[in-house]
């Protein structure tokens, strides 16, 4: 399609109703070939307080109403999965736990919160077992015994209180090291180690990873025979353009590569972490601020043809929708929402 002839549909899109919104959505996806995005990462607090700046505080107060309202806006963009970051952080739990006190916030039980807003809204979560211990030593989080224990005994009782939540769609295990060449072996353990209780604990669910060094990664035998070595659902590639170590023009290789690597090895489904954000100043040293819709969009475009599913780092704190009650991060939030909507990456 011709961009002149593209612009003519967003433009006769304002004057159409929400339900002609949902049906030009689609055109435009299809006359495009892109995939929209359908996940997000989702937090109840940003683990870094520098990067967090500007949203944490208006999260920490959130009601149960407003996380509702919240899922049911992220709803209405298109987007059907949540990653949940963490369900402790620095000692402290963000739910009702008999393992550790809990953060104060403004509703007492956040995750039951949210995963009953989900329920309603159609949406899918994948919990986290994380982060129990200093998630700034990931190497000491997946290699002691002690905090492994910590990690199933949590897990246990998150199965316990939410797992009849029918938008409890599976695990997400939020400590990584980077592939340097290829996945080290601690990671593999640990995440080999995480599915075996997931399988145990609930038998049915899906279970994500999402990695960083992707760019480092070197495609021969070896990773190949460490996919099949993994025991994961889905692999959702960290991009790694907002921490400035790729640019979108070179990413498009790294995950087509990765499409025929994945395909090669049948096991898990190969999805993209595309970083809609970047750094007000020194990159993990400052603020996280939405990034303009020019480097955001070309970075879509370069996953979109190889991988399953685009899921973005992350809806809370970089997106807005215009006219949403409950703003959280820096005032271009709306502004990257638009172009997104205009571009059939959501909906409107």
């Amino acid at each position: 399609m011709k961009r002149r002839s593209f612009l003519s549909l967003i433009t006769a899109a304002t004057a159409l109703t929400a339900t002609h919104n949902q049906t030009l959505f689609a055109q435009i996806t299809k006359s495009k070939k892109i995939k929209p995005i359908t996940g997000t990462w989702f937090e109840f607090q940003h683990h870094s307080e520098i990067e967090g700046k500007y949203w944490n505080d208006t999260l920490q107060g959130f009601t149960a109403n407003d996380w509702d309202s919240k899922i049911k806006e992220i709803a209405s963009s298109g987007i059907k999965y949540l990653v949940l970051l963490d369900v402790a952080i620095y000692g402290k739990s963000f739910y009702p736990s008999k393992l550790l006190p809990q953060h104060s916030l403004g509703c007492t039980d956040p995750l039951e919160a949210a995963l009953t807003a989900a329920n309603k809204y159609g949406l899918r979560f994948f919990i986290s077992n994380g982060f129990f211990g200093d998630w700034r030593n990931p190497w000491l989080l997946m290699k002691d015994q002690k905090i492994h224990e910590l990690r199933v005994k949590a897990m246990e009782e998150l199965t316990e209180k939410y797992s009849h939540h029918k938008s409890f769609y599976g695990w997400y295990y939020p400590n990584e090291t980077g592939i340097s060449g290829h996945y080290d072996d601690v990671f593999i353990n640990y995440v080999n180690a995480c599915t075996k209780e997931a399988k145990r604990l609930t038998p049915n669910g899906k279970n994500l990873i999402a990695p960083y060094g992707t760019k480092d990664i070197k495609f021969d035998d070896k990773y190949l025979s460490q996919l099949d070595l993994l025991d994961i659902d889905f692999i959702a590639y960290q991009d790694e353009v907002g921490v400035q170590k790729t640019t979108a023009d070179q990413t498009a290789a790294f995950y087509q590569n990765l499409n025929k690597f994945h395909k090669k090895s049948g096991k898990s489904k190969l999805w993209a972490d595309v970083e809609l954000f970047q750094f007000e100043g020194k990159v993990y040293n400052s603020p996280l601020l939405p990034a303009p819709a020019e480097r955001v969009i070309p970075q879509l475009e370069a996953v979109s043809e190889y991988v399953d599913q685009i899921f973005i780092y992350q809806y809370t704190g970089m997106l807005n929708k215009p006219g949403t009650k409950l703003f959280t991060g820096f005032d271009n939030g709306k502004s990257l929402y638009q172009s997104l909507v205009k571009e059939g990456w959501l909906k409107g």
